[in-house]
């Protein structure tokens, strides 16, 4: 199941989204978040998801792969569905027990599942068809005018990445770590939520102790290459914009631009 979470890896290929400048994939993907909080009805989600099979069709990225990321938050999924269903009050469909199912909570639990569904395949696109060092350009580059504030834009930019990177490596640990357990007679499955819960403290501390290992490991790394990072840190491959970049950032703005103005009409 944890080997299922897919934020923070990432997919080679040598596609057009891969090809895209970080800094455009970033603008997109926020307008794409912003622009779901603003639709009220079932037509505009089908859009969304014709624009999300595009990506993965251009990107190359395997639908299954995307898919398998949702497997490890369908219960936070179904959770917010039921809470919506059961609390939302409205015209009453019909009872189970103490328990209430209005349309409007049927219809409110929908459209947070599917929002829900459709920020983690979002954000999951990102990060696959994105490398950590390109992410890491795109977001100091475009932090770069905080600047003037004090804002530290280049370590803030490589303290998000290092985060994200990060994710699948501490899964892969806790895996490991579980599985010297349960070789161990440790048992993680039986009985209930609390028990399962109490269960995994145990995972904590060699948990913790591998990622304060990783993180010391990763700054000494840094060090004997004599990483300073800042304002007088070169690249290798500097972002430049091009017509593709442009294109896709206007196309995405009048295409986001539509699916928010739905709300309004």
């Amino acid at each position: 199941m944890l080997k299922d979470i897919t934020i923070g890896q990432y997919f080679p290929g040598n596609t057009l989204i891969h090809k895209l400048d970080p800094r455009i994939k970033i603008i997109i993907i926020s307008l794409f978040i912003f622009s779901l909080f603003f639709i009220k009805s079932f037509i505009p989600y089908i859009f969304i998801l014709g624009f999300i099979l595009m990506v993965v069709k251009i990107s190359k990225v395997p639908l299954k792969f995307i898919l398998k990321g949702i497997r490890p938050l369908l219960f936070i999924i179904l959770i917010t569905f039921f809470i919506n269903i059961f609390m939302t009050r409205g015209e009453v469909l019909f009872e189970l027990g103490p328990l209430t199912v209005t349309k409007e909570g049927l219809r409110l639990g929908f459209f947070m599942g599917i929002r829900l569904i459709f920020l983690i395949t979002g954000t999951s696109l990102l990060t696959l068809t994105t490398s950590p060092i390109a992410l890491t350009d795109g977001i100091e580059k475009l932090l770069t005018p905080l600047k003037r504030i004090g804002l530290p834009a280049h370590e803030l930019a490589m303290m998000m990445t290092i985060a994200l990177r990060f994710i699948p490596t501490l899964l892969e640990e806790t895996d490991k770590i579980m599985k010297a357990q349960m070789a161990r007679g440790a048992d993680f499955e039986s009985g209930n939520i609390l028990n399962r819960a109490k269960n995994l403290v145990p995972l904590l501390v060699p948990l913790f102790i591998n990622a304060f290992r990783r993180a010391d490991e990763l700054a000494t790394a840094m060090e004997a290459r004599c990483y300073r990072g800042g304002d007088n840190r070169t690249r290798l491959n500097e972002l430049k914009l091009d017509k593709k970049d442009i294109g896709a950032l206007v196309s995405m703005v009048v295409f986001f631009g539509i699916i928010v103005s739905t709300r309004f009409i």
